[in-house]
């Protein structure tokens, strides 16, 4: 039995949890097409008959404009330490950037295999792929592997999965038990899809001011009751979170609570209110309170 942790890391939107997701055919982290998305450092546990890859999926390295911003680099830069494997992933249709360069030099202090994947292989042509490997391969970088991989495709996925394995120690033992697929506690599940659908949902000026509070939690053997609080920095973003009528929440709520049903399995109530908070993303105390911080669950 091998066992080990993977590190996954790349500036937004470079298919991070999207990957993720793919390769535990189960949803941990959150996705949409928004900056910025992933908030958190998420573990994802895949068990195989030889091997538990306990892969750290993170925020996306990006320019600091607050404390909120602050804390999801140094979360990023914190969880390639003490790994047995770095994914750094970089897409196949855009140009290395200002990002992926201090990530490069970043992960020059780490004593472990850097995975370069050139992710969305699917969406270029082989001659501008193989141009984009090229180009990764004249940085100066020397990568324990390149691998051109799609999480829609499925294109060398496995492949990965077993690099991954040969790189891991025999370590003889599970750091999970089989049926767990992630180390995120319920709360944290059901205030990650809540604010997913308000992504989805919403427009530019209201994602990124978006945090959940879970007010009341009760669990039954069928059936979850969730009343949470949907905090945002300026009264306008609530009126537009609540809607015409409490259409808008009406309709944040009902998608929320489906995906939520198919993740647990279970029946969910979920009742949710529209908080301000002014300016709580450059509060270091309200960042902390609003589940930003490693110690907080």
């Amino acid at each position: 039995m091998k066992s080990g942790f993977v590190s996954i890391v790349g500036r937004p939107n470079v298919g991070k949890s999207t990957l993720l997701n793919t390769l535990l055919n189960k949803k941990v982290s959150i996705v949409t097409e928004k900056a910025q998305t992933t908030r958190n450092r998420i573990q994802g546990i895949l068990t195989t008959p030889d091997a538990q890859i306990v892969f750290v999926d993170t925020p996306g390295l990006h320019k600091v404009q607050n404390e909120l911003d602050r804390y999801m680099n140094r979360v990023a830069l914190q969880a390639t330490k003490g790994t047995d494997v770095i994914l750094l992933l970089a897409p196949s249709d855009e140009f290395i950037g200002e990002n992926d360069r201090f990530l490069v030099k970043s992960l020059q202090e780490r004593d472990v295999p850097v995975f370069l994947l050139i992710t969305k292989a699917d969406l270029v042509s082989k001659e501008l792929l193989d141009l984009k490997i090229q180009e990764w391969k004249n940085y100066g970088y020397k990568f324990a592997k390149i691998i051109p991989v799609s999480a829609t495709t499925g294109l060398n996925l496995p492949a990965l999965l077993d690099e991954i394995k040969q790189v891991f120690p025999n370590t003889g033992i599970k750091f999970y038990p089989d049926d767990q697929y992630t180390d995120q506690p319920e709360r944290f599940l059901i205030r990650e899809i809540i604010r997913e659908e308000i992504l989805l949902q919403t427009e530019q000026e209201v994602p990124h001011s978006v945090a959940i509070l879970i007010d009341k939690f009760e669990e039954k053997d069928t059936l979850i009751k969730v009343i949470a609080s949907i905090i945002v920095e300026r009264d306008s973003q609530k009126g537009i979170l609540i809607g015409n009528k409490g259409s808008k929440i009406k309709a944040i709520g009902t998608e929320a609570r489906k995906k939520l049903e198919e993740l647990f399995n279970k029946q969910f109530y979920l009742e949710l209110y529209v908080k301000t908070k002014a300016k709580w993303r450059q509060s270091a105390s309200l960042i902390k309170q609003l589940g930003y911080d490693k110690d907080s669950y």
